[in-house]
């Protein structure tokens, strides 16, 4: 007798399942008769051309913005680091950690960072810290 695990084949792990058993439901689709007020306006095919935005740009109150914090996010970016900008941030959480007894993980200050960032340029604009960096200033 074989000690090997068998595992099931590529056929079994792939086959095409039915949804016999799933209850087909119906729904009723409505259709306005009149335009909503709320609807966004139709742009001329040369605003198109050129990469006008089409959805409204979200506003928020600087002060309703926060860090999600420690909870499950379901976005992901990768963002690459030198080897100076990842021993900074290992140092800053370091420090937080030791200095100020935050345990705090390096996504968590990139997150606050960030908050931090761009709050600073919805109400400094054109004067904010990043806008100025960017410029080389």
């Amino acid at each position: 007798m074989s000690r090997r695990v068998t595992l099931p084949g590529a056929d079994e792990l792939f086959r095409k399942t039915t949804l016999a058993s799933v209850p087909v439901v119906e729904e009723e689709v409505v259709t306005p008769t009149e335009p909503a007020a709320t609807s966004t306006p139709k742009l001329k095919s040369s605003d198109q051309k050129k990469g006008v935005r089409t959805t409204p740009r979200r506003r928020n109150n600087p002060l309703d913005r926060s860090p999600s914090g420690r909870e499950r996010h379901d976005e992901k970016i990768t963002v690459y680091l030198s080897p100076d900008e990842l021993f900074d941030l290992e140092q800053a959480r370091l420090l937080l950690r030791g200095d100020l007894g935050l345990a705090v993980d390096r996504g968590r200050i990139v997150r606050e960072s960030l908050a931090i960032v761009i709050a600073d340029l919805e109400s400094k604009g054109d004067q904010s810290i990043i806008a100025r960096r960017l410029r080389g200033k």
